[in-house]
C-alpha cells in the first residue's frame, strides 16, 4: 500500500468586471480548455444561469472539482479547486489554473487559502 499524499485545496474571493461575471458560456469554454491543458480528467460539469444575472459551476474531475460561483452586481466571485494527488503531484496544476482563472476574468484577489488535505 502507497502513502497517501494529500492534494492542494485552493479557496479564493476576486473582484471582476461585471461583463466577464455574467459569460457562463466563456467560462464553460474556458474550464474545458483548461482541464485538457492541465492534463485533468472531467467526469461531468454542472452549470447554472442565474435570471437576474450571475452563474455558479461545478466540473467533477477524477482528480476532485473546480467551480466558481459568480455574482456580477456586486463584483465579486468565489471560486475553488481541489486537486488529489491519486497519481501525481498535481499542486502546480491547481495553482496554474488559479493564476489562469484570474487571468481570464481579469480578477483582483480579495483572498487565497490553500489548504493541504
Amino acid at each position: 500500500m502507497t502513502t497517501y499524499a494529500p492534494g492542494l485545496h485552493i479557496l479564493a474571493t476576486f473582484t471582476a468586471p461585471a461583463p466577464q461575471l455574467l459569460d457562463m458560456p466563456a467560462c464553460q469554454a474556458f474550464f474545458e480548455a483548461q482541464v485538457a491543458a492541465q492534463g485533468l480528467t472531467a467526469v461531468g460539469a454542472a452549470y447554472h444561469a442565474f435570471p437576474a444575472g450571475g452563474f455558479t459551476a461545478v466540473v467533477a474531475l477524477t482528480e476532485s472539482h473546480l467551480s466558481i460561483h459568480t455574482w456580477p452586481e456586486h463584483g465579486l466571485a468565489t471560486f475553488d479547486v481541489f486537486l488529489s494527488n491519486f497519481r501525481r503531484d498535481n499542486a502546480d496544476r491547481a495553482r496554474e489554473l488559479y493564476a489562469a482563472t484570474l487571468a481570464f476574468f481579469e480578477a483582483t484577489e480579495q483572498s487565497k487559502t490553500e489548504v493541504r488535505r
